[in-house]
């Protein structure tokens, strides 16, 4: 086995180094006099001495990790450390933030405000720059404050004015293009290496009953971080078995079942929030048994709580102050040069091994003027960014070699229903695929002899679809739907197909949904031979509002996406137990999807890998793996590929009728006003008895 190891430091790295200090010391030196002086314009100065105490707050940082404190410091001292660094953004205190696009706009007027705001911001990034020891990035952030911070102050003392705001816009635009090597180095080997890995060390080596562990990531440590890693603490081993086995095995199984050679690869990522690391514990042997070397990094890996998603929701769109043309084919070239760099990492890298949780609290954003926002032009540019970005990384880490999996449980704050939706949950992701499987066979026997489905909902649901399916040439080999039991996707619970575009059309309507932790309300979207014509929510009064909140964030900005996939999902047992403990809203999509039909916008489930040759338990082969706009990928492949899949449940108690229809017009019910009617199903209403 070659080696993955770096090679020893040269003489030049050290040299590089030395710099590096130099230049640290140099910045800091001179925020350390920003608090004390005054240049002439008061709101100014208030907002520089803010982020200059903030800059000295993580350099003390830097240095209470350098001498041990980790170790020996108290919780109490930890907790009071790690609320020091976001309590300026948390949400108690976020209306009078710098961080806050409105507040810094009132502050310091319109267009300077929300740039400032968005400094800050970019600013507050060196919290995880301090705690993964990332020096030459602490340096950038630290040198680009100061040069801004100069600008005003010379200015103002020679000129009597403030500089112009495009002056320093570019000094931010010239940052970001001139470090983009070095970010996408750095982003590139986080994600294939296990170089300086602080999520497997903490995972491997820490007492993991003793919560001070949590901050040594340096994430925002909630009462949910801390209650989550004390309650796996305290479960059974053969708990935490049953949850770490089902998650490596699914990984597992999603090679076995899409015939791809996990033999070849060596690295998994894994993908989590703090405080399962008792399950990632175990998880991390069971890869090793496979010869997997597992990955947890802060930008691809680990990730601790929520601080305010506020704040990230007016951040979201910071890149309008640099996005253009140039950074786009900037950012392109830097992450080629980065893969190629790592090209034998990235074809060692087996996947993503994600542990999604669910639970949190209701979030409906505020869409906030004073925030900066993407143009029309700039929407269009990072669509294609996106898009170019999306080929460049299949180029390095081919579909056909690829996979995942994905698992969830709850966190505490989903109220004193935790403990009993935790127990739910893995019962749950360990339920009998064998059943399922069988029954799912059913369904697909069914669905394939089907021309289109007709799909419509009931009580107040608008859904009025039809689905047009693949059409089968040999239906003793060939087949239509995937049979998904718990591999990639766990729970069990479904069956799926890549719809034919032409002739799907119709509108989907959900009255209340939450994708991606945003909720919507009266979502629906109207499709027209496959491709969406137009989408509406009710989240706002102002019906602008709410068609601009459904494109940037079930579009993804696209002007149109297709109907990438259409599925029935058969989890009766997750339906029924959401429903009884009332937290249906809180459950995550990858549960969400098992219970009752959906249909995602954009790719399908086989986007880059159609040619990889896929086939169910039963022998036959899953033909319907791609669409219109898939079969594009040699001649355009930026038609080709939306790079989003957003998958909208109809829950059962909203379904009116799901019917396959032959093509001699004779239909065969599959589900009648919320129930599995279909011979060979029923025993998939049994679940449904728990709620009379």
């Amino acid at each position: 086995m070659e080696s993955m190891n770096e090679p020893d430091i040269t003489a030049e790295e050290k040299n590089g180094e030395a710099l590096l200090g130099e230049r640290y010391e140099l910045a800091m030196e001179r925020i350390r006099q920003i608090p004390e002086e005054h240049f002439g314009e008061p709101a100014l100065e208030r907002y520089f001495a803010s982020v200059a105490k903030f800059c000295l707050m993580m350099e003390e940082t830097a240095q209470f990790l350098a001498q041990g404190g980790l170790e020996k410091a108290s919780l109490e001292e930890l907790q009071r450390r790690n609320r020091a660094m976001y309590e300026d953004i948390l949400p108690e205190h976020y209306s009078v933030s710098y961080g806050n696009p409105e507040y810094a706009v009132n502050r310091l007027g319109e267009e300077l405000g929300a740039f400032l705001s968005h400094l800050y911001a970019e600013t507050r990034k060196l919290i995880g720059f301090v705690y993964e020891g990332a020096l030459e990035e602490q340096v950038v952030c630290l040198e680009l404050f100061v040069q801004i911070y100069a600008a005003f102050v010379y200015e103002w003392e020679e000129n009597g004015r403030l500089p112009d705001l495009e002056d320093i816009r570019q000094m931010d635009y010239w940052s970001v293009c001139d470090y983009a090597e070095q970010t996408n180095l750095r982003s590139v080997r986080e994600r294939f290496t296990a170089e300086g890995d602080t999520g497997i060390r903490i995972i491997r080596e820490s007492n993991l009953t003793d919560v001070r562990y949590l901050y040594a990531y340096g994430e925002y440590v909630s009462e949910n971080e801390l209650e989550t890693a004390r309650f796996l603490a305290g479960l059974p081993e053969d708990t935490i078995a049953a949850m770490a086995d089902t998650y490596t095995e699914g990984f597992r199984r999603g090679f076995e079942v899409t015939n791809k050679d996990l033999r070849k690869k060596k690295t998994v990522a894994l993908v989590y929030r703090l405080g399962f690391e008792r399950m990632l514990r175990r998880a991390a042997d069971n890869f090793e048994k496979m010869g997997l070397t597992c990955i947890a990094s802060r930008g691809f890996g680990f990730s601790g709580a929520d601080v305010n998603r506020q704040y990230e929701y007016d951040h979201k769109d910071d890149r309008a102050v640099f996005l253009d043309r140039n950074y786009v084919t900037r950012q392109l070239e830097a992450a080629r040069a980065a893969f190629e760099r790592y090209r034998r990492e990235a074809l060692w890298y087996a996947g993503p091994a994600v542990v999604e949780t669910f639970g949190r609290k209701d979030f409906e954003p505020v869409m906030k003027p004073e925030a900066l926002r993407l143009t029309e032009e700039q929407s269009r540019l990072w669509v294609e960014y996106r898009s170019r970005s999306g080929l460049l990384t299949r180029e390095y880490i081919p579909q056909e070699e690829y996979s995942f999996t994905i698992i969830a449980f709850p966190v505490p704050e989903v109220g004193d229903v935790f403990r009993e939706l935790f127990r739910e949950t893995v019962r749950i992701n360990t339920l009998d695929y064998m059943l399922y499987r069988r029954v799912q066979q059913k369904l697909i026997d069914a669905l394939d002899q089907g021309d289109y489905c007709e799909v419509r909902g009931m009580g107040g649901n608008r859904t009025d679809l039809r689905v047009n399916l693949w059409k089968l040439e040999d239906t003793e080999r060939e087949t239509i739907f995937e049979n998904c039991v718990a591999d990639v996707n766990i729970p069990v619970g479904e069956v799926f197909t890549s719809p034919v575009l032409a002739g799907t059309r119709g509108v989907l309507h959900v009255k209340k949904v939450f994708l991606d932790g945003l909720e919507y309300r009266d979502l629906s979207v109207t499709f027209e031979d496959g491709m969406v014509v137009d989408y509406d929510c009710g989240n706002f009064e102002d019906p602008k509002e709410n068609r601009r909140f459904v494109k940037e964030n079930v579009l993804f900005r696209h002007d149109t996406l297709p109907m990438g996939e259409f599925a029935v999902g058969t989890n009766t047992t997750a339906y029924v137990t959401a429903r009884r403990l009332g937290v249906e809203a809180k459950l995550p999509i990858l549960i969400a999807e098992k219970m009752g039909p959906h249909f995602a916008l954009g790719d399908t489930c086989y986007s880059h890998a159609e040619e990889v040759r896929v086939y169910n338990p039963d022998g036959k082969e899953i033909v319907a793996r791609e669409n219109e706009r898939s079969l594009l990928r040699g001649e355009k492949p930026l038609e080709a590929y939306f790079n989003c899949h957003t998958d909208i449940t109809i829950p059962y108690d909203e379904l009116g009728e799901l019917t396959a229809v032959r093509k001699d017009g004779s239909r065969i019910d599959i589900i009648r006003n919320g129930r599995f009617v279909l011979p060979g199903t029923e025993i998939l209403n049994e679940a449904f008895r728990e709620l009379k």
